[in-house]
């Protein structure tokens, strides 16, 4: 994949999941192209090891669906950062794989709970920061689930759904503030994620994608780093497909 030297020069960056999978790529990204980057994940562990691996400036390690954790590492970020210019939501979790008649509740509200209440209390948070700077990009991570619902797949294509409207609302407060939302819809992709799913869930997805394969992580790290850069620039509330041509609206 193509590197841009320098495209996050004096930028700062904030990403949640960022300890594995698409979070990590991106994080990668945005420090070997000159930006400082933050890392939030649930994972102590795994998180410090991240840390080390790619250079990234800050981790906190908490839980994205507890609001207070999410507006404490909020404060302690701005003060290791001095400033917060982007925010990548990437933190999220599958949940079950089963019909909706016997979806287990606790498994559904786990799912809302990081998927949608966290990326909303992770926004809401991080939002007056960047609006007081006057420049701000924010990517939201959805999913091709939120735009067509996966069979089996209940709450993880509800929240997903909800990722983008709420996107949409927040692109559209923020359109005169100098802060730019956009959510990103990949399809299936190769990442840890996909231990949570049993084989057979995995190979419905692969079979929706036109393109007959699942996608990479470096390709929705690179739709991701444009989103997240200033050349993205007059396109907000919107959601950029990395799908293999499965969803092409």
């Amino acid at each position: 994949m193509t590197s841009y030297a320098g495209r996050f020069a004096g930028r700062t960056a904030i990403v949640t999941g960022g300890a594995s999978g698409l979070g990590c790529a991106v994080a990668k990204r945005i420090v070997e192209e000159g930006g400082s980057v933050a890392l939030w994940d649930v994972d102590a562990d795994r998180l410090a090891e991240t840390q080390a691996a790619i250079g990234a400036t800050h981790i906190e390690a908490f839980d994205v669906s507890d609001a207070a954790a999410v507006a404490r590492a909020t404060d302690a970020t701005v003060a290791a950062l001095g400033k917060v210019d982007i925010l990548v939501c990437s933190a999220g979790i599958t949940g079950a794989t089963a019909s909706v008649d016997q979806y287990p509740i606790d498994s559904w509200l786990r799912v809302v709970d990081i998927n949608l209440n966290g990326l909303f209390y992770c926004c809401r948070a991080v939002v007056p920061h960047l609006v007081a700077n006057g420049y701000g990009r924010i990517v939201n991570v959805a999913s091709v689930a939120g735009k067509e619902g996966n069979p089996n797949a209940s709450a993880y294509s509800a929240t997903k759904a909800g990722v983008i409207g709420l996107t949409k609302s927040l692109g559209k407060e923020l359109a005169g503030k100098g802060v730019i939302a956009n959510a990103l819809t990949p399809a299936t992709f190769e990442s840890p994620i996909l231990a949570q799913l049993p084989q057979s869930q995995v190979d419905y997805m692969r079979g929706k994608i036109p393109m007959g394969r699942l996608g990479e992580v470096a390709e929705s790290a690179a739709m991701v780093c444009f989103m997240a850069s200033e050349e993205c620039s007059f396109t907000t509330a919107s959601t950029f497909d990395t799908s293999g041509g499965r969803t092409t609206y």
